[in-house]
Protein backbone atom coordinates (compact mmCIF):
# COMPACT_ATOMS: atom_id res chain seq x y z
CA UNK A 1 0.00 0.00 0.00
CA UNK A 2 1.04 3.25 -0.76
CA UNK A 3 1.09 5.96 1.79
CA UNK A 4 0.99 9.29 -0.49
CA UNK A 5 -1.99 10.60 -2.18
CA UNK A 6 -0.61 12.66 -5.08
CA UNK A 7 -2.46 15.50 -6.31
CA UNK A 8 -2.97 15.57 -10.45
CA UNK A 9 -5.03 17.25 -13.41
CA UNK A 10 -5.85 20.47 -13.93
CA UNK A 11 -3.81 22.08 -10.72
CA UNK A 12 -0.94 24.59 -10.66
CA UNK A 13 1.19 22.68 -8.77
CA UNK A 14 0.96 18.41 -8.52
CA UNK A 15 1.61 18.14 -4.95
CA UNK A 16 1.40 14.87 -2.95
CA UNK A 17 -0.37 14.52 0.67
CA UNK A 18 1.16 12.39 2.81
CA UNK A 19 -1.29 11.09 5.78
CA UNK A 20 1.12 10.19 8.11
CA UNK A 21 2.58 13.07 8.92
CA UNK A 22 -0.84 14.91 9.61
CA UNK A 23 -1.74 13.44 13.39
CA UNK A 24 1.10 16.63 14.24
CA UNK A 25 -0.95 19.30 11.83
CA UNK A 26 -3.08 21.78 14.51
CA UNK A 27 -5.70 21.90 11.80
CA UNK A 28 -6.75 17.74 12.63
CA UNK A 29 -10.26 17.45 13.50
CA UNK A 30 -11.19 14.76 16.57
CA UNK A 31 -13.68 12.48 14.53
CA UNK A 32 -14.79 10.98 17.70
CA UNK A 33 -16.93 13.94 18.56
CA UNK A 34 -16.79 16.26 15.04
CA UNK A 35 -20.20 14.80 13.86
CA UNK A 36 -21.67 14.70 16.76
CA UNK A 37 -20.72 18.40 18.16
CA UNK A 38 -22.36 21.71 17.28
CA UNK A 39 -19.82 23.23 15.30
CA UNK A 40 -19.45 27.13 14.70
CA UNK A 41 -17.31 28.42 11.66
CA UNK A 42 -15.08 31.03 12.86
CA UNK A 43 -13.13 33.55 10.81
CA UNK A 44 -9.26 32.84 11.43
CA UNK A 45 -7.78 36.52 11.02
CA UNK A 46 -11.32 38.04 13.17
CA UNK A 47 -10.20 35.68 15.93
CA UNK A 48 -6.61 36.34 15.89
CA UNK A 49 -7.44 40.32 16.03
CA UNK A 50 -9.85 40.02 18.68
CA UNK A 51 -7.63 37.90 20.83
CA UNK A 52 -4.60 40.28 19.81
CA UNK A 53 -7.12 43.09 21.06
CA UNK A 54 -7.79 41.38 24.68
CA UNK A 55 -4.43 40.79 25.20
CA UNK A 56 -2.89 44.06 24.47
CA UNK A 57 -6.13 45.66 26.62
CA UNK A 58 -5.05 43.12 29.65
CA UNK A 59 -1.38 44.01 29.36
CA UNK A 60 -2.07 47.50 29.31
CA UNK A 61 -4.14 47.12 32.71
CA UNK A 62 -2.54 44.93 34.41
CA UNK A 63 0.78 44.26 32.95
CA UNK A 64 2.99 41.04 32.30
CA UNK A 65 1.57 37.55 32.58
CA UNK A 66 4.18 35.08 33.87
CA UNK A 67 4.12 32.18 31.66
CA UNK A 68 2.80 29.04 32.47
CA UNK A 69 5.33 26.58 35.05
CA UNK A 70 7.29 23.63 33.08
CA UNK A 71 5.00 21.22 35.09
CA UNK A 72 1.84 22.33 33.76
CA UNK A 73 3.39 22.43 30.34
CA UNK A 74 4.53 18.89 30.62
CA UNK A 75 1.00 17.99 32.04
CA UNK A 76 -0.18 18.92 28.47
CA UNK A 77 2.19 17.72 26.43
CA UNK A 78 1.79 14.45 28.03
CA UNK A 79 -2.16 14.92 27.70
CA UNK A 80 -1.64 15.91 23.87
CA UNK A 81 0.45 12.34 23.36
CA UNK A 82 -2.24 10.61 24.95
CA UNK A 83 -5.14 11.65 22.77
CA UNK A 84 -2.88 11.47 19.22
CA UNK A 85 -1.86 8.05 19.90
CA UNK A 86 -5.38 6.99 21.20
CA UNK A 87 -7.58 8.88 18.51
CA UNK A 88 -9.53 8.83 15.70
CA UNK A 89 -8.46 11.62 13.23
CA UNK A 90 -9.24 13.57 10.15
CA UNK A 91 -8.68 16.40 7.78
CA UNK A 92 -10.87 19.00 5.61
CA UNK A 93 -9.60 18.84 1.86
CA UNK A 94 -9.97 22.28 1.51
CA UNK A 95 -6.40 23.95 2.35
CA UNK A 96 -5.17 20.80 0.20
CA UNK A 97 -7.19 21.74 -2.48
CA UNK A 98 -6.65 25.70 -2.49
CA UNK A 99 -2.42 24.91 -2.07
CA UNK A 100 -2.42 22.84 -6.07
CA UNK A 101 -4.69 25.84 -7.04
CA UNK A 102 -6.96 24.35 -9.62
CA UNK A 103 -7.30 25.44 -13.14
CA UNK A 104 -9.78 28.32 -13.54
CA UNK A 105 -11.82 25.72 -15.92
CA UNK A 106 -11.46 22.67 -13.50
CA UNK A 107 -14.88 22.03 -11.90
CA UNK A 108 -14.61 18.29 -10.09
CA UNK A 109 -12.54 16.74 -8.21
CA UNK A 110 -12.05 12.78 -9.14
CA UNK A 111 -10.76 10.26 -6.49
CA UNK A 112 -9.48 6.93 -7.20
CA UNK A 113 -9.71 4.25 -5.57
CA UNK A 114 -9.36 0.61 -5.75
CA UNK A 115 -12.52 0.02 -6.70
CA UNK A 116 -13.38 2.46 -9.04
CA UNK A 117 -13.53 6.46 -9.21
CA UNK A 118 -15.99 9.30 -7.26
CA UNK A 119 -16.21 12.37 -8.76
CA UNK A 120 -17.64 15.94 -6.22
CA UNK A 121 -17.77 19.29 -8.06
CA UNK A 122 -14.68 20.87 -6.65
CA UNK A 123 -16.50 23.55 -4.04
CA UNK A 124 -17.96 20.36 -2.68
CA UNK A 125 -14.85 18.33 -2.53
CA UNK A 126 -13.08 21.14 -0.45
CA UNK A 127 -15.60 20.45 2.34
CA UNK A 128 -14.73 16.25 2.49
CA UNK A 129 -12.86 15.02 5.34
CA UNK A 130 -10.09 12.55 4.73
CA UNK A 131 -9.55 10.23 7.86
CA UNK A 132 -6.56 9.49 8.15
CA UNK A 133 -6.12 7.68 11.80
CA UNK A 134 -8.36 5.38 13.85
CA UNK A 135 -7.47 4.39 17.66
CA UNK A 136 -4.04 6.33 17.34
CA UNK A 137 -2.94 3.77 14.38
CA UNK A 138 -2.60 4.98 10.74
CA UNK A 139 -5.29 3.55 7.95
CA UNK A 140 -3.06 0.61 6.53
CA UNK A 141 -5.78 -1.55 5.72
CA UNK A 142 -7.92 0.05 2.70
CA UNK A 143 -5.52 3.51 2.96
CA UNK A 144 -4.01 5.64 3.61
CA UNK A 145 -7.39 7.53 4.28
CA UNK A 146 -11.01 7.12 3.82
CA UNK A 147 -13.12 10.11 2.51
CA UNK A 148 -15.75 11.36 4.79
CA UNK A 149 -18.91 13.51 3.45
CA UNK A 150 -19.03 16.54 5.68
CA UNK A 151 -22.18 15.17 7.42
CA UNK A 152 -20.86 11.94 8.63
CA UNK A 153 -23.79 10.08 7.06
CA UNK A 154 -20.89 7.68 5.09
CA UNK A 155 -18.98 7.48 8.83
CA UNK A 156 -19.92 3.38 8.51
CA UNK A 157 -19.13 2.69 5.00
CA UNK A 158 -16.56 5.65 3.56
CA UNK A 159 -14.87 5.98 0.65
CA UNK A 160 -11.41 3.55 0.69
CA UNK A 161 -8.37 3.13 -0.92
CA UNK A 162 -8.15 5.87 -2.04
CA UNK A 163 -4.50 6.33 -4.33
CA UNK A 164 -5.25 9.68 -5.81
CA UNK A 165 -6.90 12.63 -6.59
CA UNK A 166 -7.47 13.99 -10.22
CA UNK A 167 -8.65 17.58 -10.70
CA UNK A 168 -10.98 18.00 -14.03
Amino acid sequence: METIVPFKGKVKFKITLDPTVWIFDDRKLDLTTYFSEERIIKDELEEYKRGMGEHWSREIMEGATVPPTLNSEKKYKRQEKQEMMTGTFGMVLKPFIETAEPGKDASKAVFETASGEYSFPLESAKELIFKFSENGKPLKENGPVHILLPDGSNQDEPITDVFAIRVE
